[in-house]
């Protein structure tokens, strides 16, 4: 709006068109706040404003939101919460504020490639949003400006990128990624070096004199004798791992050219460090950092870093108090030069459950967890989903992947009736199977594992993390909607209904949505399904959203995994543990997931085997299955994290155990989900069906 006039009486019951819908719209944000993220509004003016779409959600900088804001009056605090759509600002004076929520409200501003029109809306107070002093990882060192802009620009033109793959640096184009190898190849097949077969050329000479200031500053206490050079584009990233502690010794130093980017570390027990690593920065691992934490780096086009006042390079930790002083980074293509030094005899690390050469595979196994029960509140059904869900598929990803290959028939027949040009948004969209149907159509998905997110990326898929109850794309922005095997995740039937209501919130008018839910009938017209036909195969269970031949595929059980049954016993307001290729007896219960042991015998690649779980620091690896090795390091390791959530099989010998993991469903009894759909208003069932064990329905938005 490009003129604006002072609120009167006279103007409050006159408004102009513009000014109606504007209205309207305004009112529209303030339910979506309060509705989806407990953010209560009021008509009184006060100094606080929430903006509603100004948030670094929506992909809003810190700077630029300043820059707008600011031009009414002076700020006293600017409050982004991390991947929220909103933002708070409190002005020193309420006329300030006043006059912000008039003249502001609407404004349209340009953020890259987007448009975002902000709205304003008064609310009673901004709670605040403490600091907390975060350690970096032990052993764990950052140097900022390491290498001068010269000797950035030398190193970076010492690696060329020949069209075809120079041997005698293992040069390698994967999917979206560059890797070069000097002095020995990391083999990704075996997650380890040939000691015994150097690369005939070393170390590009440009590195010398960088290795040499590492040496006389202590960072290393040996030369370095292998370079693993990576480049990443914007968006690409590299799953969670620890580097193979029988290939490399301690120290592991990394430097970043051409641009920043974000790292995570990871601990064991869930810790959570998120760092930046400034353009020509030395990382430097040691002892704790390089033995046990994981590190990678999450795919996408921005981070969220600390804003150019913060001091402080770490981001967030998990379970502690998050950082509010943060803006948005665009990434750009960035080179890191990873040095190491080849170790010629057994690692005698203090880490001995996360060392290959101390036969880690051969860890205690972690105590059987107590049963959960079922959740009674909101915050109760988001930490039983939190442990049950997010975190398992996190941890199995790699595996879970290569058994989702296949799509179904009737998804397919819906994917290819859409026009030419349609948006299509999948909502939990796991590995990314049905993004690359119909190509005609603009697809873009999101799922709440990071994981599975990642290796979309790998596939060049658009996919980004996202809960399923808050999915962060305007309103009325999509043709189609499809959620597959996703609503029975939630464990509360308001939290059901609420995935249901997204997806018709994403929704153009006439658009329709998709839905595939896990039936409790899984005998239906008198047809047992290909779950229960196959009771006495060695294979998986096949699950919704996904065909028997998929499950056949994956071999990952054997016919003692199948039938196994946890101690767990389904005692009052417990969940009780499945018993796979078995009829349902009760709705809500946990499905064990078998991580099947590659020396029992099982063939067929896609075959999770018995490695050590390490691999590489910024490996390389591809979302095609027969090369998925590289992708189990991160499976192995994040299956440590969750010891509530994974029990052993006791049946099986402890050098061959494999964990197995339990993940919460809801399966739909017949018409509930029909009766869900109906609740939502401004929309209709136009079809509903019995799919191999699936409900399914299609809704279409009024």
């Amino acid at each position: 709006m490009d003129d604006h006039v002072e609120a009167s009486p006279t103007k409050a019951f006159r408004r102009s068109k513009d000014e109606k819908k504007l209205f309207r719209k305004q009112i529209k944000s303030s339910h979506i706040l309060l509705k989806h993220e407990g953010i209560h509004t009021t008509t009184k003016p006060t100094k606080h404003l929430v903006v509603a779409n100004g948030g670094l959600g929506n992909g809003v900088s810190r700077e630029h939101l300043s820059a707008t804001l600011t031009g009414i009056g002076e700020l006293e605090t600017l409050v982004m919460p991390p991947h929220k759509p909103y933002a708070f600002v409190t002005y020193r004076s309420e006329e300030s504020a006043q006059k912000a929520h008039i003249d502001l409200n609407g404004l349209k501003i340009q953020c890259g490639e987007d448009i975002v029109t902000l709205y304003f809306s008064f609310v009673e107070s901004v709670k605040s949003m403490e600091e907390e002093t975060v350690p970096l990882p032990e052993g764990l060192t950052i140097v900022e400006d390491f290498v001068s802009l010269e000797e950035e620009a030398l190193l970076l033109t010492s690696i060329e990128w020949p069209s075809i793959c120079d041997q005698d640096t293992a040069q390698k184009t994967l999917k979206h990624r560059k890797v070069k190898h000097y002095g020995y190849e990391f083999r990704y097949d075996n997650n380890n070096v040939d000691k015994d077969k150097p690369l005939p050329t070393g170390l590009p000479g440009e590195c010398t004199p960088v290795l040499e200031r590492c040496l006389k500053n202590g960072y290393v206490s040996k030369m370095p004798d292998q370079l693993t050079v990576n480049q990443y584009e914007s968006g690409q990233g590299i799953p969670p791992h620890v580097d193979t502690h029988s290939a490399f010794e301690d120290t592991i130093m990394s430097l970043s050219l051409g641009a920043q980017t974000v790292m995570e570390f990871r601990h064991p027990d869930g810790r959570l460090v998120a760092v930046v690593l400034p353009t020509r920065s030395l990382l430097v691992m040691k002892g704790e950092s390089r033995y046990l934490w994981t590190h990678g780096i999450t795919p996408r086009k921005f981070d969220m870093i600390p804003a150019a006042d913060s001091e402080c390079p770490i981001l967030t930790v998990s379970n502690a108090v998050t950082q509010s002083n943060l803006t948005l980074s665009k990434r750009e293509t960035r080179t890191s030069f990873t040095f190491r030094k080849i170790r010629h005899g057994p690692c005698c690390c203090a880490f001995p459950s996360a060392c290959d050469s101390q036969g880690a595979h051969s860890a205690p196994k972690p105590s059987q967890p107590a049963p959960p029960s079922l959740p009674g509140c909101h915050s109760d059904a988001a930490r039983l989903e939190e442990q049950y869900v997010h975190q398992v598929y996190d941890a199995i990803a790699t595996h879970f992947s290569s058994t989702r290959h296949s799509p179904w028939p009737r998804v397919c027949d819906f994917l290819c009736s859409l026009p030419p040009g349609s948006v299509l948004a999948d909502v939990g969209c796991g590995n990314g199977k049905y993004l690359g149907v119909n190509p005609q159509v603009v697809a873009m998905g999101c799922d709440r594992s990071s994981a599975l997110v990642s290796i979309c990326a790998e596939r060049g898929f658009q996919v980004f993390v996202s809960d399923a109850l808050s999915v962060p794309l305007r309103s009325a922005s999509c043709d189609a909607c499809i959620s597959i095997a996703v609503i029975h995740h939630f464990s509360t039937e308001e939290r059901r209904l609420e995935a249901i209501k997204e997806l018709v919130r994403l929704l153009k008018p006439g658009g329709r949505a998709l839905i595939y839910v896990w039936a409790f009938e899984q005998e239906f017209n008198k047809q047992k399904s290909k779950y229960l036909k196959d009771t006495n195969k060695n294979h998986r269970p096949a699950e919704s959203g996904e065909s028997s031949v998929q499950a056949n595929k994956s071999l990952e059980e054997d016919n003692e995994g199948e039938r196994h049954m946890s101690s767990y016993k389904g005692t009052q307001g417990k969940l009780s543990v499945h018993t796979n290729r078995t009829a349902f007896n009760t709705q809500d219960l946990l499905v064990p997931w078998h991580l099947k042991d590659g020396k029992r015998g099982v063939k067929g690649k896609e075959n999770i085997k018995e490695t050590p779980h390490h691999q590489e620091t910024e490996s390389i690896t591809s979302a095609n299955a027969h090369s998925d090795v590289s992708r189990r390091s991160e499976l192995q390791d994040r299956s440590k994290e969750i010891v509530t959530s994974v029990k052993y099989d006791q049946n099986k010998s402890e050098s061959s155990s494999a964990p197995v993991f339990h993940r919460y469903y809801h399966v739909f009894q017949q018409g509930e989900l029909e009766h869900m759909c109906v609740q939502v208003p401004g929309v209709k069932v136009k079809s509903s069906y019995h799919d191999q064990g699936n409900w399914c329905v299609i809704l279409e938005k009024d």
